[in-house]
């Protein structure tokens, strides 16, 4: 990647904004549940913005986390051993996590573009990835989720209702109250819509 200098102007407050948005809070919960999900193996990160980054940007961490909340066999990111060196490598690695966040998912609204990890544009849309990933391994309960479920809020589950034809019959039978009443209304003296001005001299 090319090295960019400072920013300035309207660049610098938009930067300044996002970096605003980065959690420590969460950066601690989404640590411990990265950790187990994926077990030691996975090491901890230096406390702060920059350490989360350096930690998850060759992809491999992100990939092991995905791959845990899927059965044996059925892994769907290729982990290299050993972890990829090469800049475009770790990117590929991190798209691939992506990819398979997207399939396990998570909206294309929550997830995060991969220079927003790489070059540390935007941490905190990585946060909100991660997020949103836990959330839905939490909502699925499928077994593979490991770590305090009160981590993640649920995701809303649809709730089906099954009405009998009955209970139908007799919903068409009722006037609801927002539907008003029509008592005392005419349309006397109204005018059809698109008439012309009558102007008289």
């Amino acid at each position: 990647m090319a090295n960019k200098g400072p920013s300035y102007g309207l660049s610098r407050d938009v930067q300044s904004k996002i970096e605003k948005k980065y959690d420590d809070e969460l950066e601690e919960r989404l640590v411990e549940w990265i950790v187990a999900q994926c077990g030691a193996g996975v090491g901890r990160p230096e406390r702060g913005r920059l350490g989360f980054q350096v930690w998850l940007k060759n992809g491999v961490v992100l990939s092991e986390l995905v791959n845990s909340l899927y059965p044996e066999g059925s892994k769907p990111v290729k982990i290299p051993k050993p972890p990829p060196t090469m800049v475009f490598k770790q990117m590929e690695q991190v798209a691939q996590f992506l990819k398979a966040a997207e399939d396990y998912g998570v909206v294309k609204t929550d997830i995060f573009q991969t220079v927003d990890l790489f070059e540390g544009k935007d941490i905190a849309a990585v946060q909100r990835t991660v997020m949103a990933l836990g959330s839905l391994a939490v909502t699925k309960n499928d077994g593979h989720y490991r770590g305090d479920p009160s981590w993640f809020m649920k995701k809303s589950q649809e709730y089906k209702r099954d009405f009998t034809d009955s209970q139908l019959k007799e919903g068409k039978n009722v006037i609801g109250l927002q539907m008003g009443s029509n008592k005392g209304a005419s349309q006397a003296g109204m005018t059809g819509y698109g008439r012309p001005r009558q102007i008289i001299s």
